[in-house]
């Protein structure tokens, strides 16, 4: 009764009765399908040592370089390898670099490769791999957004089988984590076109799982590599299934479909906390390194303006879509970093709710509040649509939330639907949209140049709002030459605090990650990168698969 209460309290905060209706309905719903819940039978789990994950989305292009979307990396960085990667407690480590060495003016990196690396196709893992996969990132024919890491590198050399030098034409502090780029074969794709659905449709890695099967939209399936360097993992396979809608993944979950997925907060908060669920699945909450956001195109006149994108900060509530869709699970976003980056500044405040303020920057701009309660410049008035992604839930009620309060104000905000790779190749790399609700999954390192610096604005590349700012272009270039962590720090707070005040992105939120897996998988450990740093070493314990496999 509590969340009821709750939930009424918060309900009398809103003035839309369809939205009232609409929400009393979902919460209806959300009550229907927890009491079922609490008597649902025991997941059936057909094969005890495969673990199945929901995708809300497929997979596009399953080679790292060409890897732009969450689905196609999470499946390409299990296929493949970089030098480095990030231990549990976000300290690179090596990978398929045994060591490195760093001269003292940071110019010079060699590295040590591992000489016990297989390829999936048995063939060894060498120098001229490492190499040939620099020389494919930095092709100008290669679409990829992740060219610029090697921007500052001047040569890579052979200095043995598994021996490589790196020079770089300035310092760059980002270097060690710029090789976690997965690296590809030599063998297999010298004189390859990448962009062939040929090569990225099947990869050949030397990760701890290789591709067995991928049936276009429906599921991708990975197989232990029993050849791997580390040892075969625990868990023979790892399948993705692509399930667009969280409700049904909610349901294959409890039904033994799928062994884990991230819950939504209503999911979360009160269709989990049971009896049934507390005997099958363990769940976990930490904060998610990344944000969502309302990015708006430069391009567009309707935001080219910059105190149209700061009326907008004053304009919308974020505490409300907080409580209304995360149900508390996140935090405020203020700027480009979340709270848990080193980089993040403490001392940029949150846009206020100041509906006075913001009538008063968009009259500036032009823009002038009719007796019909519209606004109109030049008798246009202000009307503009807003893409999200299919399935996601979230981004959905975000949306309408913001719908409702910018009508409030007097603009029109449409809503469209799209499927995500159709959303993504379709209208964000082509620029056509005006407004985009999304999330950043962020690197640990703060080195934003890819996301915001007015040279990563082509086809394909992650600054497609065309944002442009020389003294963020200026200081992202000094971000990458200093190694010092304090000078670094000064840096990117300084460019929190400038994205602050341009705004061009409405930054909404940080949620809180609350995903749930399945109690037989043993090994996990919660750390600070999360429950996946050590999949490899998960196991099911005899006992476990015995008595599963012997379910009729």
């Amino acid at each position: 009764m509590r969340e009821l209460n709750y939930t009424k309290a918060y309900l009398n905060k809103l003035s839309n009765p369809a939205l009232i209706r609409s929400f009393y309905f979902c919460f209806f719903l959300i009550l229907v399908v927890s009491q079922l819940s609490s008597c649902s039978r025991e997941p059936e789990i057909k094969s005890p040592n495969t673990i199945t994950v929901g995708l809300g989305a497929d997979a596009k292009r399953l080679l790292p370089m060409l890897a732009t979307d969450s689905a196609s990396a999470d499946i390409s960085g299990r296929i493949f390898n970089g030098l480095t990667k990030y231990d549990k407690n976000l300290n690179i480590t090596g990978e398929l670099a045994e060591s490195w060495e760093i001269s003292q003016d940071g110019l010079t990196l060699i590295f040590n490769l591992r000489k016990n690396v297989k390829w999936h196709d048995g063939a060894d893992f060498t120098a001229d791999d490492v190499i040939f996969t620099y020389e494919a990132v930095t092709d100008p024919k290669t679409p990829t957004p992740y060219s610029s890491n090697y921007g500052p590198v001047k040569k890579v050399e052979k200095l043995g089988d598994h021996k490589i030098r790196v020079t770089y034409n300035e310092a760059f502090a980002a270097a060690l984590e710029s090789w976690g780029m997965g690296i590809i074969p030599k063998h297999i794709l010298h004189g390859k076109d990448l962009r062939s659905a040929d090569i990225y449709r099947s990869p050949i890695g030397t990760g701890p799982y290789k591709l067995k099967e991928w049936v276009t939209g429906q599921r991708i399936v990975l197989e232990a590599f029993d050849r791997y360097y580390e040892g075969k993992p625990g868990i023979d396979r790892y399948v993705a299934r692509i399930i667009p809608d969280q409700t049904t993944n909610f349901l294959e979950l409890k039904f033994g479909g799928i062994d884990f997925m991230g819950l939504t907060p209503p999911q979360y908060k009160l269709q989990s906390d049971t009896d049934f669920f507390k005997k099958y699945f363990q769940k976990f909450r930490y904060p998610s390194f990344g944000y969502t956001y309302m990015g708006y195109n430069m391009l567009s006149p309707l935001f080219s303006d910059k105190r149209v994108r700061q009326a907008f900060s004053h304009l919308i509530k974020k505490e409300e879509i907080i409580h209304g869709v995360l149900l508390g699970y996140g935090s405020p976003a203020t700027g480009p970093f979340p709270p848990e980056s080193w980089a993040y500044n403490k001392s940029v405040k949150d846009s206020s709710y100041n509906p006075e303020l913001a009538f008063r920057l968009l009259s500036e701009a032009g823009w002038l509040k009719g007796s019909d309660g519209v606004l109109r410049k030049e008798r246009e008035k202000f009307s503009f649509t807003v893409l999200i992604n299919q399935g996601n839930d979230a981004r959905m009620k975000t949306a309408q939330i913001i719908k409702e309060q910018l009508q409030k104000a007097g603009i029109e905000m449409n809503i469209k639907v799209l499927e995500w790779q159709a959303m993504l190749h379709d209208f964000i790399d082509k620029k056509k949209f005006e407004a985009v609700i999304m999330g950043w999954a962020l690197s640990r390192d703060p080195d934003l140049y890819d996301i915001w610096h007015s040279s990563k604005t082509k086809e394909g590349e992650f600054n497609f709002i065309s944002y442009s700012n020389p003294e963020v272009d200026r200081l992202l270039i000094e971000g990458r030459q200093t190694f010092d962590r304090e000078k670094r720090r000064r840096v990117y707070n300084r460019i929190h605090e400038i994205l602050a005040e341009d705004q061009p992105y409405t930054f909404l939120f940080v949620p809180d990650a609350l995903p749930v897996l399945h109690k037989r998988f043993k090994g996990v450990e919660k750390a600070p990168i999360g429950i996946w740093h050590d999949f490899i070493r998960w196991s099911v314990p005899n006992d476990k698969k015995i008595w599963y496999s012997d379910k009729p």
